[in-house]
This record gives C-alpha cells, structure tokens and sequence, in this order.
C-alpha cells in the first residue's frame, strides 16, 4: 500500500501503483490540513476579497470580478472550456500516474479543495478507472492544463475512461463501481488543472522505461562484443578510474562481470590492437547516458511532491499568493536532456549493428545471411535501424527552446515540457527496437563464433531471447521478429540475469 502524505512520494512507489496496481490510501494527518486550508477560503470568500480564479475569470480575464452565484459555474466553465486536447490518448499507465501525482499535489493542503475531492482520486485509482486523456494540446505553463482537464472531467462523471480494458462513458464505469461523480465548489476547477502532472507523467515512465533500457542494451553490447570478438582491455577498471566519472566506472564493471568466462573476447593485441569507438567506448557513451538519467530522476523527484497550482493558499499565514509553480520549465529541460542520453543509446547501438552486419568491418557472413547473395540476411534490418536513429535526432530537438505567447499575451513565456516528455517517450519506443535488432544481430554472430564459448551470462540471455525469435536459418519477414522482440524488452520484468549483476555491489549508488 502507498501512503500519501504530498510528500514522501518516490518514483518506486510510482512505479509500484502505476504498475503493479498497489493501493492508494491518504495518510491519516493530511485530511484536517485539506480542511483547513478549505475553511480559509471560504472565509477568504465570505470577506469579499478578490482572489485569482477564485472569484475572478482566468488569464486575461483576471481582472473580470465573478459575483458569488456564480462561482461553482466559474469552475464547471472552466474544465470545460478547457478540455481542448487532441490526438491519440495517453497509456492507461500515464493516465493512472496522472491521478496519482495531481492527488499527491492536492493532498499538500496549498490549493484549497475540499478532502472529498482528493478521495475521488484515491477512489479512481483504486477501482482501477482511468480517465482517457488526449496527448497534444499542453503547453506546459499555466500547467498542462488541456490534459487535465480531461482528466477533470472524468472526475465529474462527464469524458470517457478505461475501466477493465474497455473504454466506456465515464458514467457506465462509475454505476459499475457504485461510485458518484463530483460537483465543482470555488476554486476547484482550477486546482485540478494548474499543475505539471500530464508532464511529469510521461517524464516517469520515460524514467523507469529508460532505466530498463540501458540495462537491456548493456547485456547486449557484451554480447555483441562476444560476436565480434571484441577488446576487452578496454573495460579494465584503472582505465575508467583516471577519468573519475562515476556512471562510466560502473558499466565497465558490469561488461567485465558479464563477460568475465567469456572465450570470445580478446586481448590487445591477439587479433587487433585496438576496437572502434562502438566498442571501446560503451563506457563512456553508456555512462554519459546514465547521468542524463539520474538528472532527470533528480527533477521528477523533486516534482512528484510539488505543489504546482495557482493560486496558492497559506493559511497559516492567512494569505492567498499568485505565482507560477505551474510554468514546467525544470521538467523541459530535464526531459530535452534526457532525449540526448537516449537518442546516443540508439545511435552507438545502431553502430554496433553496422559493424555486425557489413563485411568490410568483420569476418563474419556478409550481413549474417545463411546463403550470402541468394538471400540478403540482416541487410534490411540495418536500415530500419539507420531510420530510426536519424527519426530519433529529429525528435532530440528541445522543445523547451521554444515558446508561444497565449491568453492574450498574458501568458507570454510557456516551457513545451510535455511535448519534451511525450518526444522523450517516443524515442525510447524507437531506440527499443534499435537495441532489439543489434540483439537479433548479436545472437546471429554468437552462433557463428561458437555459443559454447559464450560467458554465462550472455548465453543465458541468448537463450532466453532465442524462445522469443528463432536463429535466422533463412530469409523470412524479419518485421515480425523485431516487433516481437521489442515487446519482449518492454515487458521483460528484471530477469535472473540482471539480479545476479546487481547482486554484484556495481550499481550507481542513485538507482
């Protein structure tokens, strides 16, 4: 079970409700400091005094004073009106940690709901209701506020969800679930939608999909240095300590554990004296991966116990402020930076992939065919791969460089940090199927080498994928072999092999 306190939230414990399904319960002190920040504005209300998107319109409208009948109006108008998003939906999984984190914001006590509101969260996620939420339309400051407002909507019992894998009217999952919609009081509407939680969603799952990744492409990089008889002086520990960064002492350490039994790696010397930068270099390149990855891990943590609506009530203080924790601007630049560690994931995997494949650069089968000529072999699957990575360096633009004035030129700086992390999410589906092609092609390699001399590790990993796709005997339509493979990768949970590596004390300290 997953407490919620606002903040104590970790990417763990993300990953284990948005996953895993685990329980959502509020912790027992935060309902009374939701109810008291309540009280204050209604006393705030009750005083007349003039609040942003309490009582008064939104954006350039702010200065439109909203009379007391019509405040819960105000709110419904809101959600509404702004539920403009467009394009494909996000993932369930993306959906459900949208609930999680805006309920994890509200639970803080700064933004003046009332506790009923934050229990129809807990209530959705719990009964496993999830909103469907397009994902274009954000432009990430004043919050992602056209995919929460889908969000929102669903909380109202209007919109559409995914409840038990169907999409349905949000009314007929709610009747199933014996749950009620929601009504809009004062300043609810616009609570629900100022945040980064659209962004920092997919920012997650971009986390922990990336995380995944790089495991999986360093296990097959050791494997494609068996297929090529690679160099392994270059893994040696002295070499990487002088340099002194941390990410790239630790993936030499888990290529030298992985391929310690191998009898397909070399020495200096014994068949060359020195490998191509796609081999001798997986340290360095596979660590500088790595830190662009516990940058954006810093950020999301910061972020997923942030209160990042607008206005922010203090009561305490007794004081309503307006400011801009919604502007998504860190979660920009942490997912433009993450873009770069996964579009070079790609790139140096599809290296690998050229130098597995083209005869000029190895002795191995032209292009691994079982009948060179006759039948073409890997040839095409290079290709695939050569497209993806150059779709990947259109994608690694940074969003966060632009910005479009909108509300009239009131909100006249925006981060884009949700196309950032939707564009981040999408180079990793590319760079999957990268990583699974370079394994389709490192498999066929071993095979040629001698599978009897691989190190175990490796040939416990060949053997596993070897039950997903077969060893290339002769040409047959390898599309079908890739995609498989790249949902192997994207659902193998942390396998046997990967336990023993971290049982080895290499982990980065941060994961």
């Amino acid at each position: 079970m997953v407490i919620l306190t606002g903040s104590a939230l970790t990417l763990q414990d993300v990953k284990q409700v948005v996953f895993k399904n685990e329980e959502v319960r509020l912790a027992t002190d935060v309902v009374e400091r939701i109810r008291m920040n309540r009280e204050t504005v209604e006393q705030m209300l009750a005083e007349k005094k003039t609040m942003y998107g309490i009582n008064t319109g939104f954006g350039k409208f702010s200065d439109v004073i909203i009379e007391d009948h019509d405040l819960d109006e105000l709110q419904l108008n809101l959600i509404h009106s702004h539920a403009c998003g467009v394009g494909e939906p996000f993932s369930e999984h993306i959906s459900r940690a949208m609930l999680l984190l805006r309920a994890n914001a509200l639970v803080q006590g700064y933004s003046g709901v009332r506790p009923e509101l934050v229990k129809q969260f807990i209530d959705y996620l719990n009964a496993g209701i999830h909103p469907v939420i397009p994902q274009q339309g954000s432009l990430g400051a004043s919050g992602d506020l056209a995919p929460l407002s889908h969000l929102a909507l669903a909380l109202l019992g209007e919109g559409r969800v995914v409840y038990k894998g169907n999409q349905m009217d949000t009314e007929q999952a709610l009747d199933q679930c014996g749950l009620t919609p929601i009504t809009l009081k004062a300043k609810e509407g616009l609570a629900l939608i100022n945040g980064t939680q659209a962004m920092t969603a997919v920012g997650v799952v971009a986390y922990l999909e990336m995380e995944k990744l790089l495991h999986q492409s360093e296990l097959i990089a050791a494997m494609t240095l068996e297929g090529l008889q690679g160099i392994i002086d270059a893994f040696d520990p002295d070499l990487h300590h002088v340099r002194g960064h941390q990410e790239q002492i630790e993936v030499a350490k888990r290529i030298l554990q992985v391929l310690q039994d191998s009898k397909l790696t070399t020495k200096q010397g014994e068949l060359r004296v020195q490998d191509a930068y796609s081999l001798r270099c997986i340290p360095q390149v596979l660590g500088a991966s790595w830190q662009t990855l516990y940058y954006a891990k810093e950020k999301l943590e910061t972020e997923i116990n942030a209160v990042t609506d607008n206005p922010l009530i203090f009561s305490e203080e007794n004081k309503v402020i307006s400011g801009g924790n919604f502007h998504g601007q860190p979660i920009a630049f942490a997912m433009d930076f993450l873009k770069l560690g996964i579009a070079e994931l790609a790139n140096i995997s599809e290296r690998r992939i050229e130098r597995l494949v083209n005869p000029q650069l190895n002795d191995l089968p032209a292009f691994l065919s079982p009948n060179p000529g006759l039948e073409s072999g890997a040839m095409i699957m290079q290709y695939s791969a050569a497209s993806l990575v150059s779709e990947n360096k259109t994608l690694a633009h940074p969003a966060s460089v632009d910005s479009i004035p909108s509300s009239a030129n009131q909100e006249d700086h925006v981060s884009m940090g949700t196309i950032a992390a939707r564009h981040a999410l999408q180079m990793l589906e590319n760079t999957r199927r990268v990583i699974a092609i370079e394994l389709i092609c490192a498999m066929q390699a071993v095979e040629y080498r001698g599978i009897y001399k691989m190190a175990s590790m490796t040939h416990a990993y060949y053997q596993q994928a070897r039950t997903i796709v077969p060893s290339i005997r002769k040409d047959r339509v390898f599309s079908t072999d890739i995609e498989q493979l790249t949902k192997w990768l994207k659902d193998e949970e942390e396998s046997d092999i990967q336990k023993q590596i971290n049982k080895g004390g290499i982990m980065y300290e941060q994961s």
